[in-house]
């Protein structure tokens, strides 16, 4: 049929042809490369990871206003400051919008991840670009009228949505192309997330610079600059999807066979509303929270900690409480910056590192790695402090955020180990709850403690000690948690009759391809051109981030 892609037929008996962005459209024939999907995956998830490097809007936000009445603003409430167009914002409430897009990321992957099965990857990766893109459009507009509940309503919620339907868009389809290497495949994607700050708050501070004439910080039109940017490369991510048959397996692969006495790994498949009910479930959720609660802590103090506990010693002094010059504060600046830098290098690269070698070694046993290691290394950082050993002390850190980044790529793997790949994707929304969650509760708790340590008298050098133990505290549980997980009932998985129903509603019925001819065509000058148009700005953001941690050196 012209026009329509040869793996797609007419729906049978209707004579209508699906949708643009039907399922069944993506679905890939034969002369496709499985190589195409990373840098389709790569290219929403570098856009949507911008939401580690939105920290780089606070200030700017907050000195919108040239003149304003001190003594109306002095006292101004976070719900007044939503509509009143008077008063300059906080950065305390302008940080808030971190915390409602990572909110609404868990919640919407939960509420349209089943939907997102069957509708497929392209058509719920276009919906995130509308989302994501569209929601910093109306957040710039919101800056540009100067109110702040339309910026929460474009950034945090509508833009919530886009990431986290952009966020769990790749992981069905990436372990299904790859299942002979499924943290591999999801470590690439999910790498792009930790990496998106690397390049978007680069970009967003030079044009910031750039519209400042223009506008009030240059903050509303870069907002909208960057979200009509991302809609574009996040739209071409999504068209660039093709959707793997079921029972595709690449060429010369074959599974292990299932031996339920020595393996994690399960060949049959578990229907949505049934994992989530499963205690497997839960204790892989509370792992996810646990982890994240304690990295997601150390990200959000990560500066202020640094220059904290070892003061002018970042500026080549002996004294850590020594009183600064203005150049020696810069200096100390510049170094937490730089450590800023090489968290979000780390927290990136650890993704594809931890999730590829959880192929080797199996999930469970990356994160024992990561529990372990994790306690032992925040119990060390107190002492680094004490000792004044800020190389040791940055280096812990790294790792600690290598193992964060680490644990989001390993968890979908986890999960298709566990509960099949039929609804993997699905499965996985519903536990990014537990994201949703540690990105609340892990700098609230820290900052409260910290707070109740500074106002108890406690020296600022050690205000973090407790709390770094009481982050191991957290590991150990998450340790205890994870050792608990074992294999899924027999009892609990789709029968035959449940899997087909399942499958005929993502309408692999109206297709010619199979899995035996599918996916074998070559890489081509297509790959090298998809791998470049992701592969060229991430490295941009990775010289950029190393060049900022050379300050640390």
């Amino acid at each position: 049929m012209a026009g329509v892609p040869e793996a797609v037929v007419s729906s049978a008996g209707t004579g209508t042809s699906p949708g643009f962005f039907a399922r069944e459209r993506t679905i890939a024939g034969p002369q496709f490369n499985r190589w195409l999907v990373p840098p389709a995956a790569l290219a929403i998830h570098l856009c949507i990871g911008m939401a580690y490097g939105f920290s780089v809007f606070w200030l700017p936000m907050s000195k919108l206003l040239s003149t304003t009445d001190a003594a109306t603003c002095a006292n101004l409430g976070f719900f007044a400051a939503l509509t009143s167009t008077n008063c300059n914002w906080t950065v305390a409430q302008v940080t808030h919008i971190f915390e409602t897009f990572i909110a609404v990321l868990g919640i919407s992957a939960a509420l349209w991840g089943g939907w997102l099965e069957h509708a497929g990857p392209r058509k719920a990766g276009f919906v995130a670009a509308l989302c994501w893109g569209g929601g910093l459009i109306i957040g710039g507009l919101g800056v540009s009228s100067h109110q702040l509940w339309l910026v929460f309503l474009g950034c945090g919620v509508l833009g919530g949505v886009g990431l986290g339907l952009g966020y769990i868009t790749p992981v069905s389809s990436l372990i299904k192309w790859f299942p002979d290497r499924r943290g591999m495949a999801t470590g690439f994607a999910i790498m792009g997330f930790g990496g998106g700050a690397m390049i978007g708050a680069p970009l967003a501070a030079a044009l910031m610079k750039h519209f400042s004439e223009t506008s009030a910080q240059g903050v509303a039109t870069t907002l909208i600059v960057m979200g009509a940017i991302y809609f574009i490369v996040m739209a071409a991510g999504a068209l660039g999807f093709r959707v793997a048959p079921n029972g595709w397996y690449p060429r010369g692969w074959t599974p292990a066979a299932k031996d339920a006495g020595k393996t994690m790994v399960t060949h049959n498949h578990v229907h949505l509303s049934r994992a989530w009910k499963t205690p497997q479930f839960w204790l892989l959720w509370a792992v996810l929270f646990l982890n994240v609660t304690a990295g997601i802590s150390v990200i959000a103090v990560a500066s202020p900690m640094l220059q904290d506990v070892f003061g002018g010693k970042l500026a080549g002094l002996a004294d850590a409480a020594a009183t600064l010059t203005a150049a020696q504060k810069a200096a100390v600046v510049a170094a937490a910056a730089g450590l800023v830098g090489l968290i979000s290098l780390f927290n990136s690269l650890g993704r594809l590192f931890w999730a590829s070698l959880s192929d080797k070694i199996g999930r469970k046993n990356t994160y024992f790695a990561f529990f372990i290691l994790g306690i032992v290394l925040y119990c060390l950082l107190p002492t680094w402090g004490h000792l004044g050993l800020a190389g040791l002390f940055v280096a812990t850190v790294c790792v600690i955020l290598s193992m964060y980044g680490g644990g989001f790529a390993t968890i979908p793997a986890y999960l298709a180990d566990l509960f099949g790949t039929q609804m993997v994707g699905a499965i996985h929304g519903r536990l990014l709850t537990a994201w949703s969650a540690a990105g609340v509760i892990g700098p609230f708790l820290i900052a409260a403690i910290r707070q109740t340590q500074l106002d108890a008298g406690v020296a600022k050098n050690l205000v973090y000690d407790n709390t770094l133990y009481i982050m191991a505290g957290l590991l150990l549980l998450g340790l205890i948690c994870n050792a608990l997980v074992r294999p899924v009932k027999a009892s609990v998985f789709m029968t035959d009759a449940e899997l087909a129903s399942e499958r005929a509603l993502q309408h692999e019925d109206r297709v010619t391809s199979t899995a035996e001819t599918s996916a074998r065509g070559g890489f081509g000058a297509v790959g090298v051109l998809a791998w470049l148009a992701v592969g060229v700005p991430f490295l941009i953001g990775l010289y950029i981030a190393l060049a900022k941690a050379a300050a640390l050196f």
